[in-house]
Parts: structure tokens; sequence; C-alpha cells
């Protein structure tokens, strides 16, 4: 054997990674969108290839940076470059999204896709490693106590994202942008679960199975759960065609998504979904209960919630399947050393759901206080003037139509007019219309974009840090 090379792991970083990167996104169905929404083309992802090649992918960024742009930048190559391997069809037919189609499904796409995702992933999970720790000699027993431990059920009691939509001064828009963030698992659910049904890995193989068979409605299309789904969409007044409202998603909505495709894709992460299956399932039921209440004190009697009350039932009996069918079983085969995976698994998706959370009901919050945060524009202004901040300022001149596909920035802005219309995007159904001397308050890691109303907009963006020390 000593004539074999030596193996080099594959490993993409600097600015090879940054170029290909680049390289993917920059094909026609990644660049910006003239509209809001897309409007049943499921291939077609707003990504923002001009702003891609100056991010820094190798820097994983903690907890308290999860939520910047390059986070969002990230979790949207992520999405994109996962759903390749799943099939999506326009609700109206392929004619004349055929390019489209075979560009989104191109051997060369996928390609590139698969080059840069181990890296992405490395990026977009890193902060996970600091975030959670399975230290110590698990048995089966204490993982019975642990598990026993586990509060799923969750009562009553609304999450913060719950309890954002019930107090929002616009409850029923809150409950859109709600919905809008379940659509990329929902309205293809059970595709990352699908991943681990392939192989031979015994009666747990099966079990898994029978999950899976559960959430496609047992084969009929009318039970499916994300035909469930779409109902209760359209009986708010929303579309159901696939990433029609891409341009909504929150950052840590694409992120937990992402977190089971990304456990699926690797399979070296098996016992980590297995746990986080377990988790999501036992979870789920309590919280269906309560968002068909929460829904139903919103919209009334108008609103589809099948979707959830099918979970409430359902979901009961897929969380003890998981426990009894497919944990007991997997560690009686394979050993106590894969129970620090499986808790692993559970605490990862338990932070992933504090940190989805805190974004979401942040995000309401922010699309409620626009009209305070343009108010505020003046007294941070005059701030500026004042020269108690000293802030980088971006000159911007746009035509009419220019469309600033959404993003988010990594400290306070203020956006000010010096001549023209804006239309100021601040989520679904939340905007505003500044005009020459007004402007906003932009929060740090929301969610906006910006679309220009008038022939020509000129206008400045202060990049502040915090906002509040103009005001001191």
């Amino acid at each position: 054997m000593s004539h074999v090379p030596a193996h080099v792991p594959f490993e993409l970083s600097g600015t090879e990674l940054r170029d290909a990167v680049v390289q993917y996104a920059t094909a026609p169905i990644y660049h910006d969108n003239l509209d809001w929404l897309n409007h049943d083309n499921p291939y077609r992802r707003q990504l923002r290839p001009q702003v891609l090649p100056h991010l820094n992918y190798d820097k994983i960024p903690g907890r308290e940076n999860i939520l910047d742009y390059s986070s969002l930048a990230v979790q949207r190559l992520l999405t994109s470059i996962y759903e390749a391997d799943l099939v999506f069809f326009p609700k109206s037919g392929l004619k004349g999204k055929e390019e489209d189609f075979r560009a989104f499904y191109s051997p060369a796409n996928r390609a590139l896709g698969e080059r840069i995702r181990p890296a992405l992933e490395r990026y977009a999970f890193g902060f996970l490693d600091d975030e959670v720790e399975t230290s110590g000699n698990w048995t089966a027993e204490s993982l019975d106590a642990y598990l026993d431990s586990l509060d799923t059920s969750g009562g009553q009691e609304r999450s913060p994202a719950e309890k954002a939509i019930a107090e929002s001064s616009d409850p029923q828009r809150a409950a859109r942008m709600w919905l809008v963030q379940f659509a990329p698992d929902f309205l293809s659910e059970a595709s990352p679960m699908m991943r681990n049904v392939l192989g031979y890995y015994g009666p747990a193989q099966s079990e898994w199975f029978k999950v899976v068979i559960d959430e496609y409605g047992y084969g009929v299309h009318d039970t499916k759960h994300s035909t469930l789904f779409e109902r209760t969409l359209e009986s708010v007044g929303l579309e159901s065609d696939l990433h029609r409202y891409w341009q909504y998603y929150l950052n840590s909505s694409l992120l937990l998504n992402n977190y089971f495709h990304y456990l699926g894709k690797n399979h070296e992460l098996f016992f980590r979904y297995v746990g986080a299956l377990y988790y999501t399932e036992s979870s789920l039921v309590d919280f269906c209960r309560r968002a068909d209440q929460l829904l139903r004190d919103v919209f009334g009697d108008s609103v589809d919630t099948t979707y959830f009350t099918e979970h409430v039932h359902i979901d009961q009996h897929h969380g003890r399947m998981a426990r009894e069918k497919i944990i007991k079983p997997l560690v009686e085969a394979h050993g106590e050393g894969i129970i620090p995976e499986i808790v692993r698994g559970i605490e990862e998706y338990r932070v992933l759901l504090d940190v989805s959370d805190f974004d979401f009901s942040q995000q309401i919050a922010w699309m409620d206080d626009q009209p305070e945060l343009k108010k505020l524009h003046d007294p941070v202004f005059e701030g500026l003037k004042q020269g108690k901040v000293d802030a980088p300022v971006a000159h911007i001149v746009e035509p009419r139509g220019e469309l600033s596909n959404t993003h988010c920035h990594d400290g306070d802005e203020l956006c000010h007019i010096v001549s023209g219309t804006m239309r100021f995007e601040s989520g679904l159904g939340s905007s505003l219309t500044l005009e020459a001397g007004e402007g906003v308050v932009i929060r740090r890691n929301r969610l906006h974009g910006a679309n220009i109303e008038s022939d020509e907009c000129v206008y400045e963006i202060h990049s502040v840090g915090d906002y509040r020390k103009c005001l001191s």
C-alpha cells in the first residue's frame, strides 16, 4: 500500500469558498425579483447574489449574531441547495417555466450547491457547538429519566411568538406573517424525514416509515398534511403555492426547517435526528392545540384549522412511537454510546425554537412600531447632524420600480429620504410611504425592503449602530 497517495479531505474556505458561493448564486433563477412575491414558480428564489462577494463565510457566528444578514444569506442558500433534492412543480403547471425547471434541477446547479454545502452548514449550525454539551456517562436508565423530565406538553401557556400575535396592534396581519413562516416546512412536510427512510437498518426503519406515511395522509392526497396546510393558508386570504412569500421568510424560520434537512442529509447525524424527531412530535400536541385556538380567536369561524387539530391527534401517537419503537430499539441494537447524540438532537432543537420565538416576536414588534419608528426619524437625524454619532453613510439614487429585495442589517440604521418617494416594506402587509425629508429607523436584524414609487428617489442610509445614542 506504500504507493497509495495521501488522502486529502475536501474542504472549502476563504476566497475559494466565496467564489464558489457567488458562482452558485449568480444563476438567473436566483437574481433579485421585481415583485415582492413569487408567482407560482418554486424554482425562483431571491439570493441577492450582488451582496454575497462581500460576506465572510469562514467565521462562525455565535448565538448573539445568528440573526445577522450573513446568516440569513446562508439560510437562503441552504434552502435552495437542500430543495434541489425534492420534486416541485407549479400548481398551475410547468408551461412557461420549463427553463427555470431545468436550471434548478440541472447537474451543474446541484453540483455547485453540493460543493459549498458543507462549509455553509458549518457556518449555519456551528454555533450550536457552544450552546449544547452532552457530557457524562449516559445509560438507558438515565436517558429514560431525561426524557421523562422534558416538558414536552407546553400546556396552555402561549409561547413568545403566540403572545406577539395575540398582543399585536394588528393580530390578523401578525397571524398571516406567522403562517407564512411555516410554509417552507409545512408545504413539503416530512421531506427531510424521508431522507432517513432509505437504506437498511432494521425494525426502526419500518417504524420511521410509519411516521412518514401518516404525514402523507396514508396515501390520500386530501388528507396529506401539506394539503391541510394549504387550506389553512387559503382560508385566511393567503396563496398556497410554494415560496410565493420567499421574501418574507425570517432567518430563524429557514434555520429551523434547514436544521432537519441538515440532519437528514448528513447521515452521520442520524441519531441527532432521532432525538429531534422525538421532541418535535411530542411537543407539537399542545402547540397545535394552542395554534387552533389562537387562529380561531384572531380570524373567527372562517379559518380552517384542520391542519393543527389533526396533529393534536396524530402526534400523541408519534411521540410514543418515536420513544418506544425507534429510540429504545436503536439503543438496544447499537449501544448506549449513541445516547449523547440523541440527547444533543433534542437540546439543539430546543435552542432553535428559542431563537425562532425571539426572532418572530421581534419582527412583529418591529412591524407594529413602524409609525413610531417613522416619528423617530427627525430626532435621530438631528442627533446625527449634531455629531452625537459618527455614522458611515451611503448615498443612493434609484429609479422608479427599483425593488430592494428583503434583507436585514447587523446594526441599527436610519433611512433618510432626500427627494422622491419610497415604499418601505417591514413585513407581510406592513409598509410605510416615505417622502422627501422623512425616513425611518431600521432596527438591527429586522427583515425589510424598499420600492421606489417616484421617477427617481435620492436617499441616505446612516449606519448608526444603536439609534438611541443619537437621542442622548
